[in-house]
């Protein structure tokens, strides 16, 4: 069997290991930018109300006309621009990869960053180039930048707005900069749009090159896995066309089109995470031993002392706390640890396990 996998599979798949989701049950979860709040028991009963009519035995709408509608509306989406679903942001990353790729062809973005950007890029044929960020805060190195989309001249080009897993939101202006230089499409990214209030979806049509990517899946939607693309419909048009049919299903059409109906409770979540966040950063800061950094997500870059990294992990989930361990990630994630924004008590309960360990 080996010697026909060794024949058959590429060597660069071969050589990858696949995405690990690590196994959560009975603990306290803040690995995952998941929304910790659940719905009230009055939306539950509506929602259920309301899947007693989705026909199961019917393929859904394939361009899910109704949840488009739905969230034009919910989003802002500007109505001279095109709407594209998919199977969460992995689906579009893929689409766009699939739609533009060619032997020699490459994808740029910034590191550290979303790693599906250079795995689907992978998978696609395509070759990545991954630019550092500037090392004491995560910001755009803008010369290096440039430098590699002269170069490289990418055809895809992503920038996550706010940045995963930092946390930061780039300089908008050195992202214009970008949008001006590259050859190829730039995606801004915005799968944490609900925790900051800057975004690029009003500049959508200033650049021929720029579309908008956004998940509902930070906002509290993480289990319907619903992705959306946005950009000029001459593009969406083409990418459309590498789109698997019927790719959004019957059930995720359904219950985000009800949530999005329902947008008012989702946000009075996402303000309260927001809050929660400026708490939990002030509590991390007090710990002398951490260096949080700022972020406009709903989670927490944090970096720790020396060799730490892995025996703080594991301390946590020892105590029931589950948190993203991402030291040999990148060099530049070297001691950090990544922490999302939690229900209070949960975020409690981490400051509890962290101070006793830096006394």
């Amino acid at each position: 069997m080996k010697e026909l996998i060794d024949r058959l599979v590429r060597p660069e798949i071969r050589a990858l290991n696949a995405y690990h989701v690590p196994e959560a049950a009975g603990l306290i979860k803040l690995d995952a930018m998941e929304n910790p709040y659940v719905w009230p028991e009055s939306l539950k009963t509506a929602w259920l109300d309301e899947l007693r009519d989705v026909a199961l035995n019917r393929y859904p709408d394939p361009t899910g006309r109704a949840l488009q509608e739905t969230l034009r509306e919910a989003m802002g989406i500007p109505s001279d621009m095109g709407l594209l679903l998919g199977n969460g942001s992995d689906e579009l990353i893929q689409m766009l990869a699939l739609t533009v790729a060619q032997a020699g062809r490459s994808i740029l973005s910034l590191d550290p960053g979303f790693v599906m950007y250079r795995m689907i890029g992978l998978f696609a044929g395509m070759d990545y180039v991954g630019v550092p960020l500037q090392a004491d805060d995560f910001s755009i190195d803008l010369p290096a930048t440039l430098d590699a989309i002269e170069r490289a001249q990418p055809a895809l080009i992503y920038l996550a707005y706010p940045n995963n897993p930092t946390g930061n939101r780039f300089d908008a202006d050195d992202m214009v900069r970008i949008i001006e230089a590259a050859p190829g499409l730039v995606i801004v990214d915005e799968a944490y749009s609900p925790f900051t209030d800057s975004s690029f979806l009003g500049l959508l049509g200033d650049w021929p090159n720029l579309l908008v990517m956004r998940t509902v899946s930070k906002m509290g939607l993480a289990g319907l896995r619903l992705g959306y693309l946005v950009g000029p419909p001459a593009w969406l048009n083409e990418i459309d066309k590498v789109r698997l049919p019927y790719n959004v299903n019957v059930l995720t059409q359904a219950s985000a089109t009800f949530a999005l109906r329902h947008k008012s409770v989702l946000d009075e979540q996402t303000h309260a995470i927001r809050v929660e966040r400026a708490h939990l950063f002030e509590s991390l800061t007090r710990i002398e031993t951490l260096h949080p950094y700022p972020s406009e997500a709903n989670f927490i870059l944090v970096r720790v002392p020396d060799g730490q990294a892995n025996s703080l992990f594991a301390r946590l989930k020892a105590r029931g706390i589950l948190i993203k361990n991402l030291h040999g990630a990148h060099p530049l994630l070297q001691d950090c640890l990544r922490i999302t924004v939690g229900l209070p008590e949960e975020n409690a309960a981490l400051i509890d396990v962290l101070n006793a360990r830096s006394n």
